[in-house]
């Protein structure tokens, strides 16, 4: 039964905007969203380090050589995101913001699915999915405006 994962996925949903809006709220105690977030992926980083650590084998990263190197722009593309939304929530707020970044995650899911990528498990996109979305993206409309 996938319950108790659909239940993780709603609670880190709540934590990623808690995480977001601390974010947030640094940059703008700091006056600066960028040496905030700076400061921010550091701690990040170290716990991170300590995590992985925790879990060692001594072959860890014999495969590393088998991931492409594109991949690995995937911390960039952390950094960069949390930059934006550090800038972005004292400017929209926190629920416009994830409510705004959800539509979007939508679009995205339905698309990595459909196709398969990176892993996904193959789901192609049905009438179903499609007013299913549009649903979310009106709700979305109605919550920001």
């Amino acid at each position: 039964m996938k319950l108790p994962y659909f239940g993780l996925t709603f609670l880190i949903g709540i934590v990623l905007t808690v995480h977001l809006a601390m974010n947030g709220k640094v940059g703008a105690v700091l006056d600066n969203p960028r040496v905030g977030n700076a400061l921010f992926w550091c701690v990040g980083a170290v716990a991170a380090l300590l995590i992985g650590l925790s879990g060692w084998q001594a072959d860890a990263l014999k495969p590393l050589g088998d991931v492409n190197p594109v991949l690995l722009g995937a911390g960039v593309l952390g950094a960069s995101l949390v930059f934006g939304i550090a800038f972005l929530i004292p400017r929209i707020g926190a629920a416009k913001l994830t409510l705004i970044m959800l539509a979007g995650q939508i679009l995205g899911g339905l698309v990595l699915s459909h196709f398969g990528w990176l892993g996904s498990p193959k789901n192609p996109v049905s009438t179903r999915n499609i007013v299913g979305a549009l649903v979310m993206f009106v709700g979305v409309i109605l919550a920001t405006r």
